[in-house]
């Protein structure tokens, strides 16, 4: 019986971490409209955030369109006075809902995170949107994990081929989210304050669900309501880090060209703007003032998480995750020495014990690799490591890690886990497990053992929690 409460405890440890960071219920927690004013928890925005004029909604990620129907409700009092509302947002397939007041596209596949020309078309109609509007009118930008996907449009003398073939190279090379992002960045006209810069409404409010340790305001979604100067020299750092200056020639031409250019023009008042803005707070160009929310983090999961477990009877160690881009097969080694001390600790208290910890590990790719994703390739590596230390399985203890998008590389999985049931699947299937986490194809070996989490779509993204359960 104590497999099973850790199968069913895990199962409820992973559902209260998601859900606590919804945007259908983070929106109403911390935003309401009292007559005109947009307040945040009780308080005013300073500047004032207020509903006058026109009301457009834009953004892109894998929560958009939960964060898009929450602030409908939201505004619910002002479209029925009159105040004209509307919006366009991008979203994976599987994440869209059908609005009233405004437009949700599905514009890239399932598991796959990269950008679509139906994606760029309706990054391009929201631009259109923001630069038709007045000093009287607000602007809401939604910004979540999976907008640099979602939000995309190549600056001139870049193809979206092109760029795509340089995101897939540095992923597959092992680079973190934020190497990848600022040469992301360099390639966008959205990206780096992109979309922020064009809008001439009197007011913006970003809106931010964050996928990213450590929240920097300019790494999530690429920042594009965050003015960040050209850094093609750190661009072309990044690519000579990982060996890929020839790997996609356009890039390296155009980076190279905006390095030899030095700064941007003195005439362009964007670039006296990066170095005042601070917090998510500056103007753009055309009087447009910006604010920043950050609505919810992978530490709101993670506390949740936490929350449930302790609920449910466990003594909790929490781990707040902090920047860097650990490897998988690194972070599997380390769950497996600390399950080996919870379950010692488990033994000797005769209670339950937990480790609830948040975080986001890479995976480089070799060239011949095979199906998983870095939750997938966690779990296996640490299977292969309390394996490798000469352990027996206990029914005592679990270990799981899985994205809180319901996605873990490109597959159908959110992530993994292994109990004894698993485990001992593993050995008796006859999977050579070494093989399968050099080659990055956790997937099948996790499938046949039985050990995937499937999810779906959740309709939302702060990036990974992972979690040891032990039972005596």
């Amino acid at each position: 019986m104590t497999a099973t409460h850790l199968h069913a405890d895990a199962a409820s440890i992973r559902e209260a971490a998601i859900d606590a960071v919804r945007p259908e219920a983070l929106v109403p927690r911390r935003l309401a409209l009292v007559g005109d004013a947009v307040l945040l928890d009780g308080n005013a925005f300073n500047p004032a955030v207020t509903i006058g004029g026109r009301t457009v909604v834009v953004g892109g990620g894998k929560a958009a369109a939960g964060m898009a129907a929450a602030i409908e409700r939201l505004l619910a009092p002002a479209i029925a006075a009159g105040h004209p509302v509307t919006g366009l947002v991008s979203v994976p397939i599987g994440c869209g809902l059908r609005l009233d007041r405004m437009e949700v596209r599905e514009t890239r596949p399932p598991a796959v995170n990269l950008p679509t020309p139906a994606a760029v078309e309706a990054t391009r109609g929201m631009r259109e949107m923001l630069a038709e509007l007045g000093p009287a009118d607000l602007a809401v930008v939604l910004v979540t994990g999976g907008g640099s996907a979602a939000l995309a449009e190549p600056r001139a003398g870049i193809s979206l081929d092109d760029k795509v073939a340089m995101t897939r190279f540095l992923a597959a090379a092992g680079a973190g989210i934020r190497e990848l992002n600022v040469v992301r960045q360099t390639l966008s006209a959205v990206k780096a304050g992109g979309l922020a810069r064009g809008c001439t409404a009197g007011r913006l409010l970003a809106i931010v669900l964050s996928d990213v340790i450590g929240d920097p305001l300019e790494s999530i979604a690429s920042g594009p309501c965050m003015p960040e100067a050209a850094a093609a020299p750190v661009a072309l750092e990044v690519l000579r880090r990982y060996r890929g200056l020839d790997a996609v020639p356009s890039v390296t031409r155009l980076l190279d060209r905006d390095a030899a250019a030095g700064p941007r023009q003195a005439g362009d008042a964007f670039a006296g703007i990066v170095s005042a803005a601070r917090a998510g707070e500056w103007t753009t160009p055309h009087g447009c003032r910006v604010s920043h929310l950050l609505l919810g983090t992978n530490a709101t999961a993670v506390d949740a998480a936490a929350a449930k477990a302790r609920a449910l009877g466990y003594d909790v160690t929490l781990r707040h995750a902090q920047p860097g881009d650990p490897f998988a097969d690194a972070v599997g080694r380390r769950l497996a020495d600390d399950a080996a001390r919870l379950l010692a600790a488990a033994r000797a208290a005769g209670r339950p014990q937990a480790v609830i910890e948040g975080g986001e590990a890479v995976v480089r790719l070799p060239p011949d690799h095979g199906l998983g994703g870095r939750n997938q390739q966690t779990v296996l590596a640490a299977f292969e490591a309390w394996r490798g230390a000469g352990r027996g399985w206990s029914d005592e203890f679990l270990i799981a890690s899985i994205g809180t998008d319901g996605e873990d590389g490109p597959t159908d999985a959110a992530g993994g886990f292994v109990d004894t049931a698993v485990a001992a699947r593993l050995v008796a299937g006859g999977i050579d497990v070494p093989r399968a986490l050099a080659r990055c194809d956790a997937y099948p070996a996790l499938q046949t053992a039985g050990g995937l989490v499937r999810t779906g779509p959740t309709g939302t993204n702060v990036a990974d929690v992972r979690l040891i359960l032990a039972r005596a």
